[in-house]
């Protein structure tokens, strides 16, 4: 495996490539993938560019991305980078400034690096394991708000496709008793702000019933090494494998993920 440091400027520079990219893009050639899921040609070329400058950079370390799948020739041992392009297409397309570009090397079922950029609103997030993690070179911290009533709370997009009614049914229930009990509820639409914006202390939990690697990897080990606690909804510490992705701060967490077990029926 590469020494860390070259991994942290490896990840940064194609982070950049598509931070650029989405910026500068005047194309908005959108596509259906299926019910209510969209991609554009933003998404691919970033998808594309990226992919090619990570394949040079490092040619050992396999790339998995949401569109256009695996390449290269990664290794367990070596890992594989993993790219969601564009984290909030909806958003983009509507024009909603929350679109993230989420980005992580993943070894052993666990990031060891990550970055995540926030092209609309000017934040480049960044971590790798051990050693912190930093919005615009500033050392991010979680919050420290430690009762409900004073939570803000956000939450993972409602299911689209197939099982969407059967899912969105845990979904609405959390939604319900969430409302009952914490200050706000907050769906951002970006799974990657979701775990960046815990990091920031901007929100105090993120609850997503989902956990597709591109959309959660960059953002659960950004969390972490801001202090949080990320967890499945068993409680058990949440890896690649897992069934959905639940987050919070420390003086939090029993509290959510008690929540969610209500909500969604788990035993604990």
């Amino acid at each position: 495996m590469r020494d860390m440091g070259f991994l942290v400027g490896v990840a940064q520079s194609a982070i950049q490539i598509g931070y650029k990219l989405v910026r500068e893009s005047s194309s908005m050639e959108v596509y259906s993938k299926g019910d209510r899921d969209l991609v554009t040609e933003i998404d691919l070329e970033v998808e594309r560019r990226v992919r090619g400058f990570l394949l040079e950079s490092t040619p050992e370390i396999g790339f998995l991305g949401e569109e256009g799948g695996q390449s290269g020739a990664g290794t367990v041992e070596n890992g594989f980078w993993v790219l969601d392009p564009l984290d909030g297409t909806a958003n983009l397309v509507h024009g909603v400034p929350l679109v993230g570009i989420s980005l992580a090397l993943i070894q052993g079922g666990e990031a060891l690096v990550s970055a995540i950029a926030l092209p609309f609103l000017d934040l480049q997030y960044g971590a790798a394991k051990g050693l912190g993690s930093f919005v615009n070179g500033k050392r991010l911290n979680v919050s420290t708000t430690d009762s409900l009533p004073h939570a803000m709370v956000s939450i993972g997009d409602y299911a689209v496709g197939q099982d969407a009614a059967e899912k969105n049914r845990a979904r609405l229930n959390l939604t319900a008793r969430l409302a009952e009990q914490v200050e706000r509820v907050r769906m951002f639409g970006s799974a990657a702000i979701d775990l960046a914006w815990l990091a920031h202390g901007r929100i105090d939990a993120t609850v997503i019933l989902s956990n597709k690697t591109w959309d959660t990897a960059a953002g659960v080990l950004i969390a972490r090494e801001a202090g949080a606690v990320v967890v499945d909804r068993h409680g058990n510490p949440h890896n690649v494998g897992s069934t959905e992705t639940i987050a919070a701060n420390p003086a939090l967490v029993d509290r959510i993920l008690e929540l969610v077990r209500v909500s969604t029926g788990s035993p604990n």
